[in-house]
């Protein structure tokens, strides 16, 4: 009988993201000083919504790898796909990348450079991670949720069979370059639903962060830049730490704790239709969670209600009609989402709950009944107290 072999490694990875301005003047090198070597091939794939609003900049983009020429070849105009939650609908989108790899001689030393926000970025990962088995990517981030935590991630994904990121990979990218001027052209809606994310990781995490997001909030409505860049900077970091140090960066455990709140999240978004934009199902989420760690004893009155109110200050909805929806049998849609949650990951159902502000704490048990409870007065905050975003 011959003894097993078995060998214990590590693969080592690196990568940076970087924040700037004005990232196609040809006298800004922060993307140029990504490609290794000379003549490097690259690929640039666009989001519809990019291009809608910048309407010079796939001229821009010429007139860039112009100046670099020798150092880098563009192959082809950029591939324009569709922004929002319409690109992970399908695979098509995904073919269309690995066609043009296969027909522009894109290797493994070659370069995709995906512009837009995080579901154009996760799906054209996906293409980039599954040709070739891995060609080098670099994200250039253009939305709040995408450059504070979609973007600096190390996850790619499209969704299927109704359920959201089912097919996927975990690759990382080779930089995040994030262009604050991007977000000069975002609808109100999409310039807030970044926040969510950056209150998730700080009442995880961070409860100065915190404190800054609650006494930024009339400035971040008013589309104040500066606040905005300081909070995508300390989300991302924070984001990046914890894949850096948790000690599971690829999720092979049945925790994900960053995924505070997107149980329901991920389920509102799809018994949308994905009309709820990401950001403003975590909100939901959140102050779901928020809330039934309120009901549980878990974190006082105070705290509880300083959290629903931060999200009020910032124009944020609590409550969807989507959340009541109902089965034949009358039992909640969005609870479906529970155990969808857990078939992700494997192993036991894990949850994220709240302990006090900067501190998460992993419970294995959800009482659907508290949570109904939770759902019924989020309804009636939302009711009295919130304002709706309004503007795409």
């Amino acid at each position: 009988m011959l003894k097993p072999i078995e060998k214990d490694f590590q693969v080592r990875y690196t990568y940076k993201t970087a924040f700037t301005n004005g990232i196609f003047n040809p006298e800004n090198t922060t993307l140029i000083d990504v490609f290794e070597g000379e003549g490097k091939r690259v690929l640039f794939v666009l989001d519809s919504n990019v291009a809608r609003h910048n309407r010079n900049i796939i001229k821009d983009i010429r007139a860039y790898c112009a100046h670099y020429a020798g150092r880098v070849e563009l192959v082809r105009d950029p591939i324009i796909v569709p922004g929002g939650e319409s690109a992970k609908n399908t695979e098509a989108y995904a073919g269309i990348i690995r066609d043009a790899v296969n027909n522009h001689g894109i290797d493994r030393h070659a370069y995709i450079v995906a512009i837009g926000g995080g579901a154009v970025l996760d799906m054209a990962g996906y293409a980039a991670a599954t040709a070739h088995r891995g060609v080098r990517l670099v994200r250039i981030p253009t939305t709040v949720l995408s450059q504070n935590d979609a973007g600096v991630g190390v996850k790619n994904s499209i969704n299927a069979y109704g359920k959201k990121n089912f097919i996927g990979t975990f690759a990382p990218p080779v930089a995040v370059l994030n262009d604050f001027d991007f977000l000069t052209t975002l609808g109100d809606r999409d310039w807030m639903a970044g926040v969510p994310e950056a209150i998730k990781v700080a009442l995880l995490k961070d409860p100065m962060f915190f404190d800054f997001i609650d006494q930024n909030a009339d400035a971040l409505r008013r589309r104040e830049m500066k606040p905005m860049e300081w909070l995508i900077y300390r989300c991302a970091e924070l984001h990046m730490e914890h894949i850096a140090t948790n000690g599971d960066p690829f999720e092979m455990g049945s925790s994900r704790p960053l995924d505070f709140g997107h149980w329901a999240a991920h389920k509102l978004e799809q018994l949308s239709d994905y009309a709820i934009r990401h950001g403003e199902a975590v909100a939901i989420g959140i102050a779901l969670d928020v809330t039934y760690s309120y009901k549980m004893g878990m974190i006082s009155e105070s705290e509880w209600q300083r959290v629903l109110n931060t999200f009020h200050k910032l124009g944020m909805a609590l409550y969807a009609p989507e959340i009541d929806m109902v089965n034949d049998a009358g039992e909640r849609h969005v609870f479906a989402g529970l155990a969808e949650f857990r078939e992700h990951l494997g192993g036991q159902l894990t949850i994220m709950l709240l302990e006090g502000i900067g501190k998460g704490v992993e419970v294995h048990e959800i009482d659907t009944d508290v949570m109904a409870a939770s759902i019924a007065y989020l309804r009636e905050y939302d009711k009295q107290h919130t304002l709706r975003a309004a503007g795409d």
